[in-house]
């Protein structure tokens, strides 16, 4: 078994802007355990939305390596890459990207049309996320008919459906006032704890990435650590 959950080596995005390239991300290598809570921090066009994307595959780093439970997936086909990410990833987008002919449930259903895992019970993982996000009211609802806060529970358990071994969550609270930021992060740490996923978060906000094991910033696309463990450094087996 892979000792890291995540691991990338010396990832480089850069974008060509008229004579100009621009280097979104210098360099990034970051390590991370199985079941961290790892938040990136960063201005806005620090590059760190672009880095959370290439690690989780939706977009192509033009140099280095992404590793999750020490698959290469910059080696990886398009094709085979989708199935992967599939099988081992969700993601949470800022802006939900609920299909809004769709009711939540059949929203938080998407993902496994496309990946059926033979092993799982969608039926037991599904009553856990709607209970736990507190959705048990509002599963017939279209996304027009739900809150803010709603759409992004809705989103968190579209993404943890499939019981995914990472979690990416890209501002999943940026959208949100105080009080439904504090619930969904909330929530996501609650969802984590009994879900035991590894969480990687882009945040602006320092008082939900206080929350995170480690902080890391991005700074002119370059990632260094900011914040290390508090107390004694975790091990793997502490977080199942």
């Amino acid at each position: 078994m892979a000792e890291y959950m995540l691991q990338t080596e010396s990832v480089i995005k850069q974008y060509k802007q008229y004579d100009t390239v621009i280097t979104a991300v210098n360099r990034a290598s970051i390590k991370v355990e199985p079941g961290e809570f790892v938040a990136i921090i960063g201005t806005s066009g620090s590059g760190k939305s672009t880095f959370l994307h290439i690690c989780a595959g939706l977009d192509s780093a033009d140099a280095g390596r992404v590793l999750i439970r020490g698959e290469d997936i910059t080696a990886m086909k398009p094709d085979e890459l989708s199935r992967f990410r599939g099988m081992n990833m969700g993601f949470v987008f800022q802006r939900h990207n609920l299909i809004p002919q769709f009711t939540a449930l059949e929203n938080i259903l998407i993902p496994t049309m496309m990946c059926n895992k033979s092993e799982m019970s969608y039926q037991e993982t599904l009553r856990r996320l709607v209970d736990t996000l507190q959705l048990t009211e509002r599963p017939h609802h279209l996304p027009s008919e739900l809150s803010g806060g709603q759409q992004q529970r809705v989103a968190i358990a579209r993404a943890l459906i499939n019981m995914p071994d990472i979690l990416f969550a890209d501002e999943p609270t940026g959208n949100l006032d105080r009080n439904n930021a504090d619930e969904v992060l909330k929530l996501l740490l609650e969802t984590k704890k009994v879900m035991g996923q590894t969480l990687i978060m882009v945040t602006h906000d320092l008082s939900i990435a206080e929350h995170a094991d480690r902080i890391f910033r991005m700074d002119n696309g370059i990632l260094s650590l900011e914040r290390d463990y508090q107390g004694p450094r975790r091990k793997t087996n502490d977080y199942q």
